[in-house]
């Protein structure tokens, strides 16, 4: 007869492993992923300064590149076309507008005050100072620089961006420098065009509609007007023009999104620039007007 087999005792049950909270279980994640516990993601009010800073080192980038070959003359001028034949028109029919409104309210306001005679000078001092160069910053923005950025937003979503980084090709000098300068030019030559314009355009409305004289409108701008204040309009222009660029550029570089996302960036450049277009204006005007004394004082 043949032994009976041994029977093994039965293993005892497996204790369930302790429960482990969301806090603990979180900390492991970190530590898994090799992030530390004082490594936290960031909140979102640090998103804006981000952004801030993304947006100078783009313009540090551009305005290092500029001087760096090669320079990219044929796109430069096909820039340069296009930007100046969406905004001569316009720029030339705003112009009138603005320096009627000038003329008339400025008039109004010498006659009450029986200083009739300093009417042409304050206006075209407003005009050349103020208004020429916000009009011309308004228009790049607005027609030159949301082209400028559907065009890269469309290329960045097409990843085209991404193929001239493979190929060894640098986006910013091929595509973006010669956009800024053009913009940065553009800006500099409709400044002298709106200016005359809207100096036209308020000396025809004043010796016309409030019986002005040709004599004491010419003679009160010279009086008054000197040539650093054509210095100071032609550069707000200049770094208007390279503001409108340079968000445009940004946010065509950086779209969320898809096409969605291209036509969100195209709105918030425009915005962007509009808001940074007043705060710098009141820092140069500030400036200007403490740095250079008043004619005659």
């Amino acid at each position: 007869m043949t032994a009976p087999m041994p029977v093994r005792p039965p293993e005892p049950p497996e204790k369930p492993p302790p429960a482990v909270s969301g806090e603990a279980s979180a900390k492991a994640s970190g530590k898994a992923a090799g992030k530390g516990p004082e490594q936290r993601r960031p909140t979102r009010l640090l998103a804006p300064l981000r952004e801030t800073g993304k947006l100078f080192a783009l313009a540090v980038a551009v305005a290092r590149a500029i001087f760096r070959r090669p320079f990219q003359v044929r796109e430069f001028i096909e820039q340069f076309w296009f930007v100046a034949s969406v905004t001569i028109l316009p720029a030339a029919l705003v112009s009138i507008p603005f320096g009627a409104v000038i003329a008339l309210q400025v008039g109004s306001l010498t006659q009450q005050l029986g200083a009739q005679s300093f009417t042409g000078g304050a206006s075209v001092l407003a005009v050349i100072q103020q208004a020429s160069p916000i009009i011309v910053a308004l228009l790049i923005s607005g027609a030159a620089g949301s082209a400028i950025c559907a065009d890269l937003g469309s290329r960045k979503i097409r990843e085209e961006l991404d193929a001239m980084e493979v190929m060894g090709v640098s986006p910013i000098q091929r595509l973006v420098v010669p956009r800024v300068l053009a913009t940065m030019l553009v800006a500099v030559l409709l400044n002298g065009l709106i200016s005359v314009v809207g100096t036209l355009g308020g000396y025809f409305f004043n010796v016309i509609m409030q019986d002005g004289t040709p004599g004491a409108y010419l003679a009160s701008f010279s009086a008054l007007a000197q040539l650093p204040d054509l210095y100071i309009s032609e550069f707000k222009a200049l770094i208007f023009g390279f503001i409108a660029g340079i968000v445009a550029a940004y946010r065509g570089l950086n779209p969320r999104g898809g096409p969605k996302g291209v036509g969100d960036a195209v709105n918030q450049s425009v915005v962007i620039t509009f808001m940074l277009l007043f705060f710098v204006n009141m820092v140069l005007t500030a400036i200007y007007l403490q740095i250079v004394p008043a004619k005659g004082s």
